[in-house]
This record gives structure tokens, C-alpha cells and sequence, in this order.
């Protein structure tokens, strides 16, 4: 069980040891044991917490696949949502490899995990917060608008059918940012507004240096959320590992992706600037 924290300060600690724990499942492709133990993990941490299971079917190239978003809500004073999200799994292809995803779906898990840390045990002042943990971010077969965000996609529609997705003020996505070496990627596909936002919050906390001296105009799960409106960044270190023949992307999608290339200092920076920015998200 997590026990509630009233300090501000960010514990990239204790979510460099939840991305570890997260890891020991191995790898977390749709159907395998390691997402069952990751699921009956997020399941475990959020037990004493208002925890929802969104369960679907997705098409898929490969066929039909189950796949299950986890939503936690902590509640607030204030009428209105900041939702904070990553995706928890690891890559389909790449079943047959030993790809465990600790910078890409664990490490940002562990973020979340101990943000949650900052939430439980009281009503807080502001904005409710919710957590989300998409399922199905990854591209089944290869990366196409059909192939991928399945659990951000499938979300989205559905809160916006129920007037859900009037009510969030802002959305952080999380992604690959306990990259030892963090350089967090301004990214040209989320809302300028909550983008100049994080960067106002890296500012405020010291931690400018990591952020924006690049920019790319990335796909991943803030963008069925921003096609229908909704004010979302996408906090994303994309320029993970060394870039050579072999390894032309990096570590990223490799099973080079493991606990030694991500960082308790990289996390805390990550969680300063989450928590900054809601602050700020609730000021607004």
C-alpha cells in the first residue's frame, strides 16, 4: 500500500524503486503474464483508492485484443480535472525479445505511482486529480493512426460521449522522462499553452536546463485528447541513448531500454515539474 505524503518535495527515489518493482514483471505485451502482473500490480498499489478498470476490445492488426486503461481519482474542491497519464506497456513486436520498457512505460508508472504519494488522504484544495494508466499505446504490427493508441483513443471517445472531457483543465502526458541524460522535447502536436506551462514549471523549479532545446512534433496518447479540444502536454524525452547503425533510434525499442539508463534524479526532476505544473494548472 502507498502511504500518504504531505511534503512537496518530489521523491524520484521512491519512483526510480516502483518503476523496478514494475520491471521485475518483465515484459508487458497484450496477452502475456508479465502485463497480468503488472495490471494485479497497478491494482495493488491503488487498493485503498477510488481505482477504474476500463476494459474494451481493441482491433487490431493481429485480431481482437483486450486491452485495460486504469483510471484514479483523487478528488478535489475546485469543479474541474487535471488528468496526469502515461501508458504502462511494453511493444508487441518485440514480444520475443527481453524488452522490459524501464525508460519507455515503467519509469513514468513509477512517476505516477509516487505523485499519488502527494494526492491520498485528503480532499485537495484545488482541481480533483486523476490518474491514467493507457493500455495500448504501442503499435501492435507497425505505427499507423489505426495502429496504435488504442487505450488513449478508445478513453477519449468515451469521455467524450459521457461530457467528461469538459471538465479537464489540462492533461500532462508522461513519457520516457527517467532518461539518466534528461532533455525533455518541446513538442509541436500538444496545446502551445500547456506546453509554455511546463516550461514556466521547469523554470520555477530550477529545472529549465532539461527542457525544450529541441522540438518535434511527436505522436502518442495526448493526441486523441487534443483533437477534440482538450489543453495537453506531452512531457517526452525522445532522444534516449546513443544514436548509431545499429541502434538508430537510440535504446528506445530495444532491449536496451533498462533500470541502468533511467535515474532517481531524472524522476525527481520529472516530479517537480508535474507537481509545478499543477500548481500552476490550478491557479489558472
Amino acid at each position: 500500500m502507498l502511504h500518504a505524503q504531505t511534503s512537496t518535495q518530489f521523491n524520484g527515489a521512491k519512483a526510480l524503486e516502483f518503476a523496478r518493482q514494475f520491471v521485475a514483471c518483465g515484459p508487458r505485451f497484450n496477452g502475456s503474464a508479465g502485463l497480468l502482473c503488472a495490471q494485479n500490480y497497478l491494482k495493488k498499489q491503488f487498493a485503498h483508492d477510488n481505482l477504474q478498470a476500463d476494459t474494451f476490445v481493441a482491433s487490431t492488426p493481429v485480431g481482437p485484443q483486450q486491452m485495460t486503461n486504469f483510471i484514479v481519482r483523487f478528488p478535489g474542491k475546485k469543479d474541474g480535472v487535471i488528468v496526469l497519464a502515461t501508458h504502462y506497456e511494453t511493444n508487441y513486436p518485440l514480444r520475443n525479445t527481453s524488452f522490459v520498457g524501464a525508460n519507455d512505460g515503467a519509469a513514468t508508472t513509477g512517476l505516477l505511482l509516487e505523485i499519488a504519494n502527494h494526492q491520498r488522504g485528503r480532499t485537495l484544495d484545488g482541481y480533483s486529480v486523476w490518474l491514467v494508466f493507457f493500455d495500448g499505446e504501442e503499435a501492435v504490427e507497425s505505427w499507423s493512426e489505426s495502429d496504435s493508441l488504442y487505450g488513449s483513443r478508445h478513453l477519449a471517445a468515451k469521455w467524450q460521449m459521457d461530457g467528461t472531457l469538459k471538465r479537464i483543465k489540462g492533461l500532462l502526458l508522461a513519457d520516457m522522462i527517467g532518461d539518466r541524460d534528461l532533455d525533455v522535447t518541446r513538442v509541436t502536436t500538444a496545446t502551445p499553452a500547456i506546453e509554455d506551462l511546463v516550461y514556466d514549471a521547469a523554470k520555477k523549479t530550477g529545472n529549465a536546463s532539461h527542457f525544450f532545446k529541441t522540438e518535434a512534433a511527436e505522436e502518442d496518447d495526448h493526441l486523441p485528447f487534443v483533437q477534440r479540444g482538450v489543453p495537453s502536454a506531452d512531457v517526452i524525452d525522445v532522444n534516449y541513448g546513443p544514436h548509431d547503425a545499429e541502434h538508430p533510434d537510440g535504446w528506445h525499442h530495444t532491449p536496451k531500454d533498462t533500470l541502468d539508463k533511467i535515474s532517481a534524479k531524472s524522476l525527481t526532476i520529472s516530479g517537480e515539474v508535474f507537481l509545478e505544473s499543477m500548481r500552476l494548472l490550478n491557479a489558472h
